[in-house]
């Protein structure tokens, strides 16, 4: 069988003009010769009446510290709602669909709720619905543990579930449909010469979307990873190609890896608050194991990390900051709270052992006199902290000095 995995996301099923779209990418997918297995996200986005972030709110409205297992199920419901909804579009349109939960569909996760992780993945059910003609819909987001509770994947966890499905499938690729045409080079909100990017290694994209992008989960592109499965963004109101993620080259022959080019793409993220501690007198390896420590206990992320001998600075979301201040002077410590600061990112599996891609990343910003409060670099990224009045302009010199409009 040539299995294709198709995920829709809640713009694409949101409404009846919509859905018709969707069922003219499948139905086009089968007349190439693939049997399909679709994957769907919650109807619409916040405010809609069946989105995910809605129901979270009405189950607030009762309880705001509703347990996470009693939010999981509520949730699980926006999913079962839209695959219905999918299934019987399909039916009406001559295609035999079967609806599934993700527990119905094999996927089989750990016990935590909110942010469960898939421990496998038993397809028997799925092969045999593809071998009688069927055409599974199945619920992104979800599974179940092996006492049949219904769990999520966190958030952007459809992606999650049509990459395990195409893995645990061998598929021949994962279509990731959404309502923009591809991976771009920078949000287009801000660099209006921003291009579509036609490639992409695995390991770009889970930089761009740890640092920002939301172009797709990171978890569904490590799982795709594992088996050299080719993911594919594209728009479901479009024919545009979309976005190839792989580690071939096009021709797919001498396993040649695509990111040649120094940069793939500048990313951010907004709304954070760098934390600067001083060590004071105290033993500065222990001490910096105690703020690191404190921030662990009351379960804060932290990001931008640098320790010196005097001073330990950090970064979280802003909503945080007040908080984390709190928790670290009781410990003790005299803090500083920068707010208003966002965090800008250079992506690129080009950039390994490069010389002059740090002078070229300062120097773009220097010419914009843009002050960098911080930075953190990896073999395939460069991040700045910057103050958020800076952003835009931040991102739109990297852009430029890294040639992305030309790509």
């Amino acid at each position: 069988m040539r299995i294709v995995v198709q995920k829709f996301g809640g713009t694409s099923v949101a409404t009846a003009e919509a859905r018709e779209k969707v069922v003219e990418k499948i139905a086009a997918a089968q007349e190439q010769g693939f049997q399909t297995v679709v994957v769907v996200s919650a109807m619409g986005r916040k405010g809609e009446p069946y989105a995910t972030d809605t129901l979270i709110e009405l189950a607030h409205s009762v309880c705001p510290g509703i347990s996470a297992r009693e939010m999981d199920q509520i949730m699980c419901c926006g999913e079962i709602i839209s695959a219905v909804i999918m299934a019987g579009t399909l039916q009406a349109a001559g295609i035999d669909a079967l609806m599934l939960t993700g527990g119905q569909a094999g996927i089989v996760t750990d016990h935590n709720f909110n942010n469960a992780r898939i421990q496998k993945v038993e397809p028997s059910r799925l092969l045999y619905l593809l071998k009688t003609g069927k055409t599974p819909v199945v619920c992104g987001f979800q599974g179940t543990t092996t006492d049949d509770e219904f769990t999520t994947l966190g958030r952007g966890g459809s992606d999650t579930t049509a990459s395990a499905l195409g893995a645990a499938l061998n598929a021949q690729m994962v279509e990731i449909y959404t309502d923009v045409d591809g991976i771009m080079t920078a949000d287009p909100r801000i660099v209006n010469n921003a291009k579509i990017l036609d490639m992409i290694s695995y390991g770009e994209v889970c930089q761009l979307a740890q640092q920002g992008a939301k172009v797709i989960h990171p978890r569904a592109v490590e799982i795709a990873m594992q088996k050299n499965i080719p993911l594919i963004v594209k728009s479901t109101f479009s024919d545009m190609p979309g976005t190839l993620i792989t580690n071939l080259s096009k021709e797919d022959t001498d396993g040649i890896y695509v990111a040649d080019r120094v940069a793939t793409g500048v990313t951010y993220m907004n709304h954070i608050a760098q934390i600067r501690v001083s060590l004071g007198d105290n033993v500065a390896c222990d001490a910096a194991f105690k703020v690191f420590k404190a921030m662990s206990d009351h379960k804060i992320s932290v990001d931008l990390i640098n320790v010196l001998p005097d001073w330990v600075m950090f970064t979280i979301p802003q909503d945080l900051a007040e908080t984390a201040t709190k928790i670290l002077e009781k410990n003790g410590f005299q803090v500083e709270a920068v707010l208003n600061c966002a965090k800008v990112s250079v992506v690129g599996g080009g950039m390994r052992e490069v010389p002059g891609v740090m002078a070229s990343f300062v120097e773009a910003l220097a010419q914009h006199r843009i002050p960098i409060m911080q930075t953190v670099d990896s073999n395939a990224s460069i991040s700045v902290l910057v103050k958020q009045s800076d952003l835009a302009q931040a991102v739109t010199a990297l852009h430029e000095q890294f040639g992305l409009a030309s790509v």
